[in-house]
């Protein structure tokens, strides 16, 4: 059974100290899944204090890329939660607010209330906020593409419908984000088809992601555009991804950077050299590179594909009463040699983003297995660092 090495203690020491600093209010949901629904007009919570600038995320990464965290609603309104967020991260993404389905259920109508909480909490903690996203096929209102029989839409009402969503909110958001995951998820995992079947492609047609483009540098010319996926560090998908931003720059179409979001499996033994591959790749086409939704899940599963559909039935839950130190200390191997591939091209990769906080409000816990006990983040269930927190400190010390 392995244990943390000492250093690492250490910044766990400082980090827990830190917390009880910061953590304003009594026992709380700590943002799970399910949780109370968050009062939209709520004021964000914030921290009573800082911990030492040394021990947190955003100040040893400073100068290099942004350190950034994708929150709920209920983490917002957590004390504690919101608290660690404002301390050690310097780049914020909501993990659903800014979705199409969130902010509109019938054409022209918007809600922005949930989502505006996140620009005062950005705003009030000097963090850059990202918006995710403008297009994607799931969760997303029907009106867009589809007719009331829920067949494609002729191609230029869809076209205005597009238009008009991304007009409506990245206008709505015009200066206050850094940047857009403008088109989500659009390239198909079958090896031999290039783009996903969306209801978007159905309606359209394959320029549907040139023109999301096209409408979103018109509508919020000063931000950062980027394609967004999971699993492109694969080859296969690698490849699909290069071609697309080939043929947007073809076009004449702007595309800043390419998001990768890294939802890695702690078993996947060549998921480093795939990333430090991609990353090479991407870098070769002109584009930066954001790191968008990471985690390393711990659990045993029988596919690699990060699809929000692809739930499986069934499966081992072997660390229902917590990690055991062996595969703490292993995860945090995987996350250190993560940052070291980070920091090995300077420039290129501008932001790496966790998809969560910590591991109690973790998607994870829900997929590809619904109910299981999973692991995946920088901090436990009780906000507590793992070796992991510590390994990503050390690796960001180096000169």
């Amino acid at each position: 059974m392995g244990r943390p090495r000492p250093r690492r203690l250490l910044r766990a020491s400082f980090a827990i100290f830190s917390l009880a600093a910061i953590a304003a209010g009594g026992p709380a949901a700590l943002g799970q899944p399910g949780g109370k629904p968050a009062d939209p007009k709520a004021a964000p919570a914030a921290p009573a204090a800082s911990p030492s600038a040394g021990e947190t995320l955003r100040h040893a990464a400073r100068g290099r890329f942004l350190v950034g965290a994708a929150v709920s609603s209920w983490g917002l309104n957590d004390p504690k939660v919101a608290g660690l967020v404002a301390s050690q991260f310097d780049s914020l993404t909501a993990e659903n607010e800014f979705k199409p389905a969130s902010l509109s259920r019938q054409p022209g109508q918007y809600r922005f209330e949930a989502a505006d909480r996140f620009v005062e909490f950005a705003r009030a903690h000097d963090m850059k906020l990202v918006g995710h996203n403008l297009c994607w096929h799931s969760q997303a209102p029907a009106w867009l593409f589809r007719g009331q029989d829920n067949k494609p839409l002729p191609r230029d009402q869809a076209l205005k419908n597009l238009k008009d969503h991304i007009d409506a909110v990245a206008g709505h958001f015009k200066g206050k984000v850094i940047g857009w995951d403008v088109v989500n998820e659009a390239i198909s995992d079958a090896k031999d088809e290039y783009l996903r079947k969306t209801p978007a492609l159905r309606a359209i047609g394959d320029d549907y992601i040139a023109k999301a483009f096209e409408f979103a540098h018109a509508a919020d010319p000063g931000a950062e555009l980027y394609y967004n996926d999971y699993s492109n560090e694969n080859p296969v998908k690698r490849e699909k991804t290069v071609r697309l931003v080939r043929e947007l720059k073809a076009k004449g179409v702007r595309i800043d950077a390419v998001g990768m979001q890294c939802h890695f499996v702690l078993s996947d033994a060549d998921a480093i050299d795939k990333l430090d591959q991609s990353i090479a790749a991407y870098a070769a086409e002109g584009v930066k590179v954001a790191i968008t939704e990471l985690d390393v899940d711990v659990l045993p599963r029988r596919g690699r594909v990060a699809d929000i559909g692809a739930l499986e039935k069934g499966g081992d839950n072997p660390y229902k009463e917590g990690l055991p130190p062996a595969v703490a200390e292993a995860q945090a191997r995987f996350y250190a040699r993560l940052f070291e591939v980070v920091l090995k091209r300077p420039g290129v990769v501008n932001r790496v983003t966790f998809w969560g906080v910590h591991d109690g409000a973790s998607w994870l816990n829900g997929f590809p297995v619904r109910g299981r006990t999973n692991h995946p983040l920088l901090w436990d269930r009780q906000l507590k660092p793992k070796p992991a927190f510590g390994a990503v400190l050390d690796v960001l010390a180096r000169p």
